[in-house]
């Protein structure tokens, strides 16, 4: 199509007005514009094609011949377009939104908050998936990722939802009586950690701790691994956001922390978001721990 012989849309949409009302004030409030705008346009319109649409001979506005024939084309054209629009939007409201995030965060941070969500965007179908595994953002897949990380991501649209510091966390039970003052002295009790990560020999490495003997790790899913370790079966790694309230009511020991070490942040796509991502993106950017 040669669109530089093309009347321009705006022409084609007050003549269209114009021509469903047969008024031009009518048409001008339809369009929310003013009249004079509408006569512009038409009379731009008329100029371009060289014809008469609009006979104003009359008290009463009417089409002409031409004008008729044009108007009939317009009314099955911009329905087409109306329809495709309107069909489009929908199928976009309507999917799903795909949200992949590490299991721990899932079942501490997201799962309590989920029912507000639900009774705020009633509208909303979610799609939750808790992984280690780092999913790709990919168009007509997964929407947002949450991932721990350092917030530097090449690419990708990043917001910062929970800066907290880590720390390394066991219940009462477990550490008994013990004076921990040394993360060396951590290698002789059993430890829990989600299926899939390293997060133990990695904060273990950080300490430069080389244990002399294996030590006791348990993989389990990341829902799994609260309870377990409140039950006293292991310490974990975790964010402090994550077990504050355990800490300061006594059901678990905070042993070692670190400070500024990373986050969980929001990760999508460039680009606009479709309503309900935005929708879910701006409600988790409102939360407050």
């Amino acid at each position: 199509m040669d669109w530089t012989e093309f009347p321009t849309l705006n022409s084609l949409r007050a003549f269209s007005a114009v021509a469903e009302t047969l008024s031009f004030s009518r048409a001008a409030v339809s369009l929310n514009v003013t009249h004079a705008a509408v006569s512009q346009q038409v009379k731009i319109l008329e100029d371009r094609m060289g014809l008469s649409l609009i006979d104003r001979s009359g008290k009463m506005i009417a089409l002409t011949t031409e004008g008729k024939s044009l108007a009939s084309d317009l009314t099955r054209g911009f329905s087409a377009i109306h329809n495709g629009v309107k069909a489009l939007m929908r199928a976009t409201t309507e999917r799903a939104v795909q949200v992949t995030m590490p299991p721990a965060f899932a079942v501490s941070y997201l799962m309590p908050r989920i029912a507000d969500f639900q009774h705020e965007h009633p509208e909303v179908t979610l799609m939750l998936n808790p992984t280690v595994d780092v999913m790709e953002l990919t168009p007509g897949g997964i929407d947002i990722a949450i991932r721990f990380f350092d917030g530097f991501l090449p690419e990708m649209e990043v917001t910062a939802l929970l800066i907290s510091d880590m720390v390394v966390v066991g219940a009462q039970e477990l550490v008994g009586e013990r004076k921990i003052n040394n993360p060396s002295a951590l290698c002789e009790l059993p430890w829990l950690q989600e299926l899939g990560g390293n997060d133990t020999n990695e904060w273990l490495q950080r300490q430069n701790i080389t244990p002399d003997k294996p030590m006791q790790i348990t993989h389990m899913p990341g829902s799994l691994i609260m309870d377990a370790v409140r039950r006293g079966h292991g310490l974990t790694y975790t964010a402090r956001s994550f077990v504050d309230r355990d800490i300061k009511a006594g059901l678990l020991v905070e042993l070692f922390s670190e400070t500024n070490f990373g986050g969980y942040y929001i990760v999508t796509r460039p680009g606009v978001l479709r309503p309900p991502v935005r929708s879910f993106v701006n409600w988790l950017s409102d939360q407050t721990d």
